[in-house]
């Protein structure tokens, strides 16, 4: 049996327009991208971009092999330039301040290729194994708790600024080893960086971006320095400290800036924030998700995690350049070319999932979607972001028994960005579960 379909945001051909664009920089596009990848989709296994020139991939089977293939694609270009927001004329701009006043982007994970990538991925993921994660259940669901209990007898609540944003935030705040007093600011910076990383095309937009981050990376430098002083054995003293297997170096300022910014609290917080908001729209929207997810929570609830991380994709794409001639579904790529990895576009091929814009959490296969990636660089925080997920939605259908949209409050609005899709409020009411359920 299958649910209802779920579309994300105003009706398609309503949000597109009479023809449908194709420009991923549209915020039209990008708050209700679903046409468009459709159509890329159908015009071939790699819709080369007449504006941009970006090659883009959009098909399940082709973005696995793009994926699996670090040596042919990868964040450098061929003259080994990388971080191509950066090379634009406001980019260069950016640049040129950041390095005066802050500390600008080295490699992270994502970038990094290779020995060095195992290497550095090795000092890192031993916060991500499996006994860390479970130690880290009972922190993580005392927060969820801490949370509901913070606005359950209001009868309404901001979903997305209320819980899904506060909730990744304190767990990795907390697991790093930073007070609960500085997340608000952290939140500030974390917004700054995807903004920025977004590729402004406003000049001064893209400053105010930098000012608020380099704020943050002070406030992080601080903290680098007290840990190589004086270690707590806390994730990120464990992180400055390390190191590099096969290196017998430790990781330098640059490279601490970046892992900590953006590999655990950009990549730990944001995509995290926006698949809450999505899966609540989810359970509002569908009546009969919702009643089946609370008939057997056992049976259902990490399968609803599963289809809610495929049909939301909270990374939408990110970019790789082909490192020589080469072809991906036949259609030829050019050395140095700009490969746009479109994960949201792939995990709605119907090639691979029949009725792909159905939430079904009874399909089969529910668990290959990409919402992670696959290959070398699969997400570092797969298995933490799982958990915050579950035990999210685990309260919510144990303490609510109706939910509804708030009348009136709603525009179901998204951030503009090219890479991340994330709501930018959601308003719900609730009626409180009775203690017996």
């Amino acid at each position: 049996m299958t649910e209802g379909p779920h579309r994300d945001g105003p009706d398609e051909s309503a949000a597109q327009g009479d023809k449908t664009s194709l420009n991923l920089r549209d915020p039209v596009v990008q708050a209700c991208p679903w046409a468009a990848y459709r159509e890329m989709r159908e015009q071939g296994p790699v819709y080369h971009d007449p504006v941009t020139g970006h090659y883009i991939v959009t098909r399940y089977d082709d973005l696995r092999r793009v994926l699996a293939d670090d040596r042919m694609f990868n964040t450098s270009t061929p003259d080994k330039r990388n971080k191509p927001w950066l090379q634009t004329p406001i980019g260069r701009k950016v640049l040129q301040i950041w390095q005066a006043k802050g500390w600008p982007p080295e490699n992270h994970l994502q970038e990094l290729t290779g020995e060095a990538h195992s290497q550095v991925r090795s000092t890192m993921s031993g916060a991500f194994i499996a006994p860390k994660i479970k130690e880290m259940e009972p922190l993580a669901a005392g927060i969820v708790k801490k949370l509901i209990d913070s606005f359950i007898d209001d009868g309404t609540c901001d979903w997305v600024k209320q819980f899904a944003t506060p909730l990744p935030l304190n767990v990795i705040g907390t697991v790093t080893g930073i007070d609960e007093q500085h997340l608000p600011k952290i939140l500030e910076w974390v917004d700054a960086y995807t903004a920025l990383t977004g590729i402004p095309e406003d000049e001064a937009e893209a400053m105010a971006y930098l000012d608020k981050f380099l704020e943050g990376q002070h406030f992080f430098h601080a903290m680098i320095e007290r840990f190589r002083k004086t270690p707590d054995g806390s994730l990120l003293s464990n992180v400055v400290n390390a190191v590099i297997p096969g290196q017998n170096r430790k990781f330098t300022d640059r490279e601490l800036h970046q892992h900590i910014e953006s590999a655990f609290f950009v990549a730990g917080a944001e995509t995290t924030r926006n698949t809450l908001g999505e899966g609540m729209r989810v359970l509002v929207e569908q009546n009969d998700v919702w009643l089946k997810l609370k008939s057997d929570p056992t049976k259902y609830l990490r399968l609803f995690v599963e289809e809610l991380l495929r049909t939301a994709s909270a990374t939408q794409g990110l970019p790789k350049f082909a490192q020589d001639d080469t072809e991906v579904g036949g259609v030829h790529i050019p050395k140095g070319a700009l490969v746009m990895m479109r994960y949201a576009a792939a995990n709605r091929d119907e090639r691979h999932f029949e009725d792909p814009e159905v939430f079904n959490m009874e399909r089969p296969g529910v668990g290959t979607h990409l919402a992670f990636g696959t290959g070398p660089h699969v997400c570092l925080g797969a298995s933490l972001a799982r958990l915050e997920l579950r035990l999210a939605f685990a309260a919510v259908i144990e303490r609510f028994s109706e939910i509804q949209f708030s009348p009136g409050k709603n525009d179901f609005a998204y951030h503009p960005n090219i890479a991340l899709r994330g709501l930018k409020a959601l308003h719900v009411d609730f009626k409180k579960a009775s203690p017996a359920g």
